[in-house]
């Protein structure tokens, strides 16, 4: 059989180290190609580089954000074949945070400069709360931090051949890696956006030839709002050199899966009802669409990157070693990462009542 991460599992041996040296290969090469750098391991240009450069890349054109996700197959064998295939996590924070790639450096972290008033984060435990750390002053530093996780596999999987059982776990261990990693950057933005600081965007009145209750008239009220915070963010940050300007500016809508229907028609909300007329958006507006937000009922405007800004110091990284008394294979991933809303004032939240 043929395999996603492994391609021949029919010759696979586990008994001969070149198979084993091959599929501690495949398991790294399956966990760093969606990953939005390329790691020194696969930048030559061998024939493994290759194949991981052009993969990733067809990757990387079908991972859009949770919001673009379209043309759903239409039999349960086009599902599986599909979404096997592409992994199904949320990657809408790398259009919001300025992330460099620090993976070449021997740096614990990275420092902001002009910092005013912002909110960084570090490592959180299993069970535990997120804990927000307020920074100030001219110059900040942001620490990466690491991040892992481990899978046991019984070798008895591998002398029953069970690959698939094999490969789907492997799958869902490397996109709960990423999943952690999103979580926790989601979780930064809720907390900078209701920093003490902060007052929430009222839900604005809509316009005045709609009806209350009428066709558009919620959607022209989140317009409305929508505008309103892309005002403020613009008017808030107009003289801190960020090169920004109403007609050049794209805001992204940060939404919650929940609101993701309501602010479609908001993007999409035309008055007038003849082809071609004008839409209500004074703004450039991207949406993104997440089911990792905390509130429901609020959506977020951001002006991203500028001072919203994230480091990964080590890609997804994997080591391996057998159990003896466990009869087990342990597959250990690691990551480490940093990131920091250094000004506020990039982050709206929006109210829908």
């Amino acid at each position: 059989m043929n395999g996603k991460i492994y391609a021949k599992w029919k010759d696979f041996d586990y008994n001969n180290p070149k198979n084993r040296e091959r599929l501690v290969e495949a398991l790294q090469f399956s966990f760093s190609y969606p990953d939005l750098f390329i790691p020194e391991k696969f930048r030559g240009t061998d024939a493994v580089s290759k194949k991981f450069q052009e993969k990733r890349k067809v990757q990387r054109a079908a991972m859009q954000a949770f919001a673009t996700l379209q043309d759903f197959p239409a039999t349960a064998k086009e599902v599986i074949d599909k979404f096997h295939e592409i992994p199904l996590y949320d990657n809408g924070f790398e259009q919001i945070f300025d992330i460099r790639d620090y993976s070449d450096s021997r740096r614990d972290g990275f420092s902001m400069v002009t910092v005013q008033s912002g909110l960084t984060f570090q490592k959180v435990l299993s069970g535990e709360k997120l804990k927000v750390y307020q920074m100030s002053g001219d110059k900040a530093y942001v620490y990466f931090d690491y991040y892992g996780g481990a899978l046991n596999w019984h070798r008895s999987l591998f002398d029953n051949q069970d690959y698939w059982t094999i490969e789907d776990n492997a799958i869902e261990f490397r996109n709960g890696a990423y999943r952690i990693r999103a979580a926790t950057f989601y979780a930064l933005l809720e907390a900078a956006a209701v920093h003490a600081t902060k007052t929430d965007i009222g839900l604005q009145a809509g316009d005045d030839a709609l009806a209350t209750g009428t066709r558009g008239w919620t959607a022209s009220r989140d317009v409305a709002t929508m505008n309103l915070a892309a005002e403020t963010i613009l008017l808030a940050c107009k003289d801190k050199g960020y090169g920004i300007s109403p007609n050049a500016a794209t805001f992204i809508v940060l939404t919650p899966l929940q609101l993701r229907g309501r602010i479609r028609q908001a993007m999409n909300f035309q008055m007038d009802s003849y082809v071609g007329s004008p839409k209500h958006l004074d703004y450039n507006f991207q949406q993104i669409t997440t089911t990792m937000l905390a509130a429901t009922d609020h959506y977020h405007v951001i002006l991203p990157k500028k001072k919203l800004k994230a480091g990964y110091r080590m890609e997804p990284t994997t080591f391996t070693d057998f159990d003896i008394l466990a009869y087990v294979d342990t597959v250990a991933a690691w990551l480490a990462y940093g990131g920091a809303v250094g000004d506020l004032d990039q982050i709206e939240r929006c109210n829908t009542v």
